[in-house]
């Protein structure tokens, strides 16, 4: 069970990665899928073309990244035509992403029939939240008719960081409690008890929870009602906004926290706004997630943001000294997997670089391993 190919299918861009054991043999990104002057016309003639240019002599899985399981996957599971059925029925509830992670999984069906295909899901990690964290309050038999209830997301990389952060701690997994905040593009936060999903921010689809690079995260329903009534604006339309045109490029005009950063620092008072939206959202999240947990021993910044943007995490963390989370000016400003809360703090702040693929590598080969 050493080579391992991980795929990650989206609708724009195709990253994979090749381990052999826990080595990277070969990696790769392919961007701007579909656009004019871009990349390769569709999803599938990209991952034709990663195969094609890949040594694969001796792999013995692929595991796919699939964003959205709904209730059906719990798990990881061996993919085949019923997988590949079910997965395809949940694409109203992911229209944007699985459609794109099943051409992944269908290409490589067919270039590698003899070799075990895994799906690695990202809402799987969540299947442990209470029944309480994951329905909302409105009419249960709509609710059931149609799906409607919090899945979260993120899940290969929650997963990931969380254990990650018992080993830097030397601490047993099982003993831990953690809020993994999950800072890029898109965003979430988790409450890990015991290395199980307990709340998590993102909820039926991404765009609930934190403000991200260009989706909304929480907000008043009413919202969209009052453009569609009064504005006149289609629910497509309406769509668009929260999840393309909001979030931080909705108060800055740009997605990328860097630029924001420099905005900022230069006395934009719009990047300032935004900056300060941002982190207040995240402040929120923090203490509500240790209300629920009772004991934090751990808060873990991670992806693009939480691991290169010290600003964020000192805002993110200011005035919580009273539930003992601290950081360090010092250590906040270095590099690499490490603590930057001080030593004598009662709950460590750590920064964890996320490795998606090779939780996804993890999983498949568990799963193949087992069947």
């Amino acid at each position: 069970m050493s080579q391992v190919l991980v795929l990650n299918c989206g609708s724009s861009s195709v990253k994979y990665r090749v381990y052999d054991g826990e080595e990277t043999r070969d990696r790769g990104k392919i961007e701007r899928i579909g656009e004019p002057g871009g990349g390769p016309a569709d999803p599938e003639t990209t991952v034709r073309e990663v195969l094609d240019r890949l040594d694969l002599a001796g792999l013995t899985a692929v595991g796919h990244r699939v964003v959205h399981g709904g209730r059906r996957f719990r798990d990881p599971v061996l993919v085949d035509d019923r997988v590949v059925a079910a997965i395809e029925s949940l694409v109203p509830l992911a229209p944007l992403h699985n459609p794109a992670n099943l051409a992944g999984i269908r290409v490589a069906r067919t270039a590698l029939p003899d070799v075990p295909q895994v799906a690695v899901f990202d809402t799987a990690f969540h299947h442990t939240l209470p029944e309480a964290a994951a329905t909302y309050a409105i009419d249960l038999a709509t609710a059931r008719r149609y799906g409607i209830r919090r899945y979260g997301f993120h899940g290969t990389s929650h997963a990931y960081v969380s254990r990650r952060t018992a080993e830097l701690l030397e601490r047993p997994y099982a003993e831990l409690n953690t809020i993994t905040l999950h800072l890029g593009n898109g965003a979430s936060a988790c409450a890990v008890a015991g290395g199980r999903s307990v709340a998590t921010s993102m909820g039926m689809s991404p765009l609930e929870g934190l403000v991200m690079g260009t989706r909304s995260g929480d907000l008043d329903p009413a919202v969209v009602f009052h453009l569609h009534r009064e504005g006149g604006i289609a629910v497509d339309q309406i769509d668009d906004l929260l999840n393309h045109r909001s979030g931080l490029r909705g108060l800055t005009g740009v997605n990328d926290m860097r630029e924001v950063l420099a905005r900022r620092e230069a006395g934009d008072g719009d990047a300032a706004l935004a900056f300060d939206v941002y982190c207040r959202r995240i402040t929120g999240y923090v203490g509500a997630y240790y209300a629920l947990l009772g004991r934090v021993d751990a808060v873990t910044f991670t992806a693009g943001v939480g691991e290169k943007a010290a600003p964020v995490r000192a805002a993110a963390l200011a005035g919580l000294d009273r539930l003992g989370i601290r950081i360090d000016p010092g250590r906040n400003e270095g590099t690499g997997d490490r603590v930057v809360s001080p030593d004598d703090a009662e709950v460590a702040v750590c920064v964890i670089a996320t490795d998606e693929e090779r939780e996804i590598a993890r999983e498949t080969r568990a799963v193949v391993a087992g069947g």
